[in-house]
């Protein structure tokens, strides 16, 4: 083993890394060979100087052992100092990193301006854009023309061509441009509209909740749609549901739809029926809003549709039931 090689080794294990891990960033990165243990150590400071919790370090050099043999003032601190102007808040950059921290090898000219630009012709304003790129620093390693492009044209498909619409989707989730579109966009796409969604009602789900875009047919969407069923609503009032209120096919059942059909139908006395005139029911928290509100109004022996008494701040509850 060189001493160069030696001294590196040295450096990981004063870190607090074991031989097995050392092997292995060696294997991924054969430049660490040749890097000298003080220029890894000025890297590992400069890392933690920008908010980089010492305690998370070793996790995002594990990930990505090249930062070590980058150039600290030829290539880290202008990249460092060029991703913090895309930040508003502080702590924004050392988070970024620590997600995806080959963010910092990827060329600002080559990769990092282009993506900007590409964004902007789809109107996304400025300020959002930092904000995109820092949520979802892996956006930077994603290749314009063989992967963007084509979630841009999968979303124009479904009639989100209107000036900025997509721009806006990718904003609300910037997460949506790392998955295939063919193996996971269009399969959810056909699944909605196998299940009764109408072309307006799928635009509708891409726009204001592309998360459900994102999620496995089969994993997934598929066991909650067969769990309404089992819950008693036939396919037209799930598509009603689903229309009116998506992330229903995504929540957990064990955690969220279950406990509130069954506080539905026995604590309630209602039928399930009732929640297809308004699916924003599952939006509301169990204990908070349902459990609190079914409670004082049954002290009063009041009824009202769920829509009264659900949809409005807690003034306006009590103002309305008389309850101040």
């Amino acid at each position: 083993m060189g001493s160069t090689q030696n001294g590196i080794m040295w450096f990981f294990r004063d870190k607090g890394f074991d031989d097995k891990s050392i092997n292995e960033m060696l294997r991924k990165c054969k430049r660490l060979e040749g890097v000298q243990r003080e220029s890894a150590s000025e890297n590992w400071a400069y890392l933690e100087s920008i908010g980089i919790q010492e305690r998370k370090l070793p996790h995002v050099i594990s990930k990505c052992p090249k930062i070590l043999t980058l150039g600290l003032h030829e290539k880290l601190v202008p990249t460092v100092e060029c991703l913090n102007t895309l930040g508003t808040k502080p702590q924004e950059v050392a988070s970024a990193i620590a997600k995806f921290p080959h963010i910092l090898y990827h060329s600002v000219e080559e990769k990092l301006c282009p993506l900007l630009a590409f964004f902007q012709t789809l109107g996304i304003p400025e300020k959002q854009l930092g904000k995109m790129i820092l949520l979802n620093p892996r956006l930077i390693s994603y290749g314009i023309e063989t992967k963007l492009t084509e979630i841009v044209e999968f979303l124009a498909g479904l009639g989100l061509s209107r000036d900025g619409v997509i721009g806006k989707v990718m904003v609300k989730n910037p997460f949506i441009m790392g998955y295939s579109v063919d193996k996971r966009l269009r399969p959810t796409a056909e699944f909605l509209k196998s299940i009764g969604l109408t072309e307006t009602g799928l635009q509708s789900v891409a726009m204001n909740y592309p998360e459900v875009m994102c999620r496995d047919v089969n994993k997934v969407l598929r066991p909650n749609f067969a769990y309404l069923q089992r819950s008693g609503f036939g396919d037209g009032q799930i598509a009603t549901l689903v229309t009116g209120y998506p992330p229903i096919l995504i929540k957990s059942i064990q955690n969220s739809l279950e406990p509130r059909i069954k506080f539905l139908v026995e604590e309630m006395g209602r039928q399930v029926d009732e929640v297809t005139d308004f699916p924003d029911f599952f939006r509301y928290g169990l204990k908070k809003r349902l459990e609190s509100r079914h409670r004082a109004l049954k002290q009063r022996k009041m009824d009202c549709s769920l829509n009264e008494m659900l949809d409005c701040n807690q003034k306006k509850f009590q103002r309305k039931f008389g309850l101040v």
